[in-house]
């Protein structure tokens, strides 16, 4: 009678953690992948000025709004998309939605592992959902070998693919070379790819490139502020539309929006302008960010590999994706067999929460978790930081787990 779909893995594993630590247990949270840094103050400041604003704006969002994120990205990383293309929604998350949603029946590709959002929305949207394998060996990359040997599997004419990169939950990227020969691909297939790149702003060497400058034909970019910005509770998301999008497609996402969200929050609109109004005014910001989150990444990364538990260092956002296959004869005696019961047990003896790769498109008996790195307060950056005063529970979630797999 009614769909069945789970509470996102997300969020179950933040009310869990929320739930011991009212039993007074100490939880260290690498489950939950919320940016631990404020928004900065002047849009702090812009969000309180704008409260008395209660009008509708448009469905698409303001305009003078969209004149700025063309131009704050086209300032960033050399992207070129026109306002008109641009559609604003309290959050990516929805727009990802209405993008599946406007095609009757599709074949939806999604990498294994990705977020955790991904699928369910393609299974609520009712497509066929074909998975792309990776592997440890291969920095959990799609290639191009990967997506013709699963297009022998579709069912539709319709074809998407996600990308996501930086990757949640593996803190990955790809390479120019990489994204070209992706693009020949997609390309040759016809595939609409949603590109959801909220993570490019935290490149950790600022050389995030975007896929529509290599298929500019049917690349639908997705990003918004919760992650560079630290603003993932305000909802603001956005998509760039390619310019030659079929006007029948466009007016498609603008109708679902109007009969859904009707449009984001006006306050949260007018912060975001503030907030897209300079890249210059903003890159001390996210420097001070991608700083400290490449410090605590490759710090965790050194200290995981250094017991078996195999990790790439990450290359944007805060995960990564410890993989403790080398440990499973320890686990299987310990009466662990699934990623779930892997992260279940750890918890329980550890305080520390990960999230298993089993909600992210693998197997349960796959041994790997996500690990979000950002269970620490913000405080004043400086250039003398240090890792093991200012971020603690890194530091001692990291030790615990280290310590906890030794001892198998």
């Amino acid at each position: 009678m009614y769909r069945q779909i789970e509470e996102s893995q997300t969020l179950l594993i933040n009310n869990q953690s929320k739930d011991l630590e009212s039993a007074n247990k100490k939880i260290i949270k690498f489950g939950f992948g919320q940016s631990p840094f404020l928004p900065p103050q002047f849009v702090l400041d812009s969000l309180k000025e704008s409260v008395n604003h209660k009008e509708y704006t448009s469905v698409q969002g303001n305009l003078d709004l969209r004149e700025n994120i063309a131009q704050f990205h086209k300032d960033h990383n050399g992207l070129n998309v026109s306002p008109d293309n641009i559609l604003i929604a309290p959050g990516s998350k929805i727009l990802l939605f209405n993008i599946l949603i406007s095609f009757k029946e599709a074949d939806v590709f999604i990498a294994a592992p990705s977020w955790v959002s991904y699928a369910p929305q393609a299974k609520l949207a009712g497509h066929n959902i074909i998975k792309l394998k990776t592997s440890f060996e291969k920095r959990w990359r799609i290639t191009p070998e990967t997506i013709k040997e699963a297009a022998k599997n579709k069912k539709f004419e319709a074809s998407i693919m996600i990308l996501n990169y930086p990757g949640n939950p593996d803190g990955l990227t790809y390479t120019e070379d990489e994204l070209i020969k992706i693009a020949e691909v997609a390309k040759e297939l016809n595939i609409l790819v949603i590109s959801d790149e909220i993570y490019g702003l935290l490149d950790h060497n600022n050389t995030h490139k975007s896929f529509v400058n290599y298929y500019p034909e049917r690349t639908i970019t997705t990003t918004g502020l919760s992650k560079w910005c630290g603003a993932g509770g305000w909802r603001f998301g956005a998509a760039f539309l390619y310019d030659t999008i079929e006007p029948e497609f466009k007016q498609a996402l603008i109708g679902i929006g109007s009969e859904t969200y009707s449009c984001a929050p006006t306050p949260v609109q007018i912060a975001a302008k503030t907030a897209y109004q300079s890249y210059d005014k903003i890159a001390p910001y996210l420097n001070m960010q991608t700083n400290i989150l490449k410090q605590v990444g490759n710090y965790c990364a050194e200290q995981l590999n250094n017991v078996e538990i195999k990790v790439h260092a990450p290359q944007g956002g805060f995960y990564l994706f410890p993989d403790f296959s080398a440990h499973k004869d320890k686990l299987y005696a310990k009466g662990i067999k699934t990623s779930n019961k892997l992260c279940e047990e750890l918890l329980k003896d550890t305080g520390v929460a990960l999230l298993p790769a089993s909600a992210f498109g693998f197997e349960q008996d796959y041994f790997a978790a996500r690990l979000a790195y950002v269970d620490f307060q913000e405080f004043e950056y400086t250039e003398s930081f240090d890792l093991k005063s200012n971020c603690s529970n890194i530091v001692e979630g990291i030790e615990n787990i280290c310590n906890w797999i030794s001892k198998l």
